[in-house]
């Protein structure tokens, strides 16, 4: 299982994002609403402003005062990382 950090060591599972969206627009706005109204909204922002929602497949929301770019960057990280070290394990045996 992987776990990506979502900021102030809070970490989620990668299987488990559905998407990461930009708290700027209004359905955005409405799905932190209706996941609050729901008992379904995390927040882990530390009480800092919210830049990120992160959907999960739970139907969760969690909010993270992460930028959506860092994470989709993190997000693939993560995914680069197994092909990056078969690589440069194949480099060092040849």
């Amino acid at each position: 299982m992987q776990l990506i950090n979502i900021g102030f060591g809070n970490t989620v599972s990668v299987s488990r994002i559905i998407a990461v969206v930009n708290t700027g627009s209004s359905p955005a706005r409405k799905l932190k609403e209706l996941a609050r109204e729901a008992g379904r909204l995390v927040d882990v922002t530390e009480g800092r402003r919210t830049r990120s929602l992160l959907v999960m497949d739970s139907n969760h929301v969690i909010l993270s005062s992460i930028q959506p770019d860092t994470i989709s960057q993190r997000l693939a990280a993560l995914q680069l990382g197994p092909h990056l070290s078969r690589a440069l394990k194949g480099q060092e045996e040849e």
